[in-house]
């Protein structure tokens, strides 16, 4: 299948309905791109994000336009990169989501490879699951690098994470869409960290499994520390809850588990 039928077969699966809203991929889109909008993950990526009138945003593998929507809504002026034409998963998709809303977005039918973009054209660059299917991690991290201002942001959101390469097969096997269309894979944390600095990309933060809303969506950070106070069965304040979250969240070695990387562009590249 292509990503498209992929994302199509998913959605038409009875038992599969919950997992399809969790990923945005339901229906109306408008109102799937508002439910993301109002998301405690978003909420945690714009903490990173300080817009202003003028200022411009990349949205690299944009897939539905979510985060192209949530950029905009925002106040970014908006181009999102798609490589997939597609009405339900794609560049169509995105413009009919811009069309609905109301809001400008320019959109893109590229991969981020080869950015058709002048350098330092962007102060933000925002890919959400998108580093892990690079065919070149660090061309497109190059190319983020290139296109960002000097002391511009790149985002990069749940990418997967490997221990060792020999734990990609079970990943592969365990993920819900790679056996229909073939396009997943996951890096170890040195090969993304070694990608975004020889970019020019300076990592400010580096956000594991447990520590960010971001990577735990639709779950929670609350959520989560809810649950291991329960487990432990006896109260402690919570800064040695999260002191323990964190211990844990960094020192998990689950094939694919999420990180997230907030990047400032080298100011002397």
């Amino acid at each position: 299948m292509t990503w498209e039928e992929a994302v199509g077969w998913l959605r038409s699966q009875p038992d599969r309905q919950q997992f399809v809203r969790d990923c945005f991929f339901d229906d109306p889109l408008l109102e799937a791109a508002k439910r993301y909008y109002a998301s405690t993950e978003w909420e945690a990526v714009r903490a990173f994000l300080s817009p202003s009138p003028g200022k411009k945003a990349l949205d690299i593998g944009s897939g539905r336009g979510i985060a192209a929507f949530a950029l905009a809504m925002d106040g970014w002026d908006t181009t999102a990169l798609e490589p997939n034409s597609g009405s339900l998963a794609g560049a169509g998709a995105i413009r009919e989501l811009a069309r609905q809303g109301g809001i400008p977005i320019t959109v893109i039918e590229n991969r981020g490879e080869q950015l058709p973009f002048d350098d330092r054209s962007f102060d933000v660059v925002h890919a959400r699951q998108v580093l892990h299917h690079a065919a070149d991690l660090k061309k497109l991290c190059a190319e983020i690098g290139r296109v960002l201002k000097p002391n511009g942001l790149c985002i990069a959101t749940r990418e997967h994470v490997l221990s060792s390469r020999a734990d990609l097969p079970a990943f592969l096997a365990s993920h819900p869409l790679h056996a229909l269309y073939g396009g997943e894979n996951a890096f170890l944390l040195k090969e993304y960290i070694g990608a975004l600095y020889a970019g020019g990309l300076h990592i400010r933060h580096l956000l594991s499994p447990l520590e960010t809303d971001i990577n735990l969506y639709p779950g929670s950070v609350a959520e989560t520390r809810r649950q291991l106070a329960k487990k432990l069965r006896f109260p402690l304040p919570e800064r040695i809850l999260d002191l323990l979250l964190t211990l844990r969240s960094r020192y998990s070695d689950t094939p694919g588990r999420l990180y997230t990387f907030v990047c400032n562009r080298s100011a002397r590249n």
